[in-house]
């Protein structure tokens, strides 16, 4: 189960597989690619934005978990991560449309093929199951775009829009619930040959 760093594990995690299958050939510098807003992009040649978080319209638990004999921990939300990778080349301006587009590939490329993550480690893989976080291209429409490219002064570039989940937030609340001490087994009368269980639980 994950605790409250889940967010950022996960953003920290995209920006490392970037870096890892990116560097050197593609992007010459690990620092080029990095967790910020085209807005604040600096220096860097990958913003990987995260523009939206929300809870999972498909994964959800309701019930308590048990952590001890006489304690149980509230469910985890599960949550969708959505983020926006924009690609800003310093070509020369002959080239930098095929440039950018070019990374871009690369980038669509890496996150087909790493299209899981570990919900143990939050570390990308190649493996399959249910108990995976997914990595999903999202077809985002005009309003989509719309949503995310939220900068003022700044226009609209060709980005890749991705979503990651269902990421677990864990909670941190938890109820003493009273164990059983003693069970009595008692007839009801005679004729019913079914008998009622009584329990004496123990007093918080």
């Amino acid at each position: 189960m994950s605790n409250y760093t889940v967010i950022a594990d996960a953003g920290t995690a995209l920006v490392q597989l970037l870096r890892k299958e990116l560097v050197p050939d593609i992007v010459k510098n690990s620092t080029s690619i990095g967790l910020a807003s085209p807005a604040d992009k600096g220096d860097m040649v990958i913003c990987v934005h995260l523009y939206d978080v929300s809870e999972s319209e498909v994964y959800r638990v309701s019930g308590m978990i048990s952590e001890s004999v006489d304690t149980q921990k509230f469910p985890p939300v599960y949550l969708t991560l959505s983020y926006l990778i924009t690609v800003f080349s310093a070509s020369d301006v002959k080239f930098r449309s095929q440039d950018e587009q070019r990374i871009l590939g690369k980038v669509a490329q890496v996150l087909r093929d790493h299209p899981t993550m570990n919900p143990d480690t939050m570390e990308f893989d190649t493996e399959s199951g249910e108990d995976r976080i997914r990595v999903e291209m999202i077809k985002a429409d005009a309003d989509e775009k719309s949503k995310a490219w939220s900068f003022p002064n700044q226009a609209p570039r060709l980005s890749l829009f991705y979503r990651i989940g269902p990421v677990a937030l864990e909670s941190a609340r938890t109820k003493n619930v009273p164990r059983v001490q003693e069970m009595e087994f008692k007839k009801e009368n005679a004729l019913n040959p079914f008998a009622k269980i009584f329990r004496r639980d123990r007093e918080k």
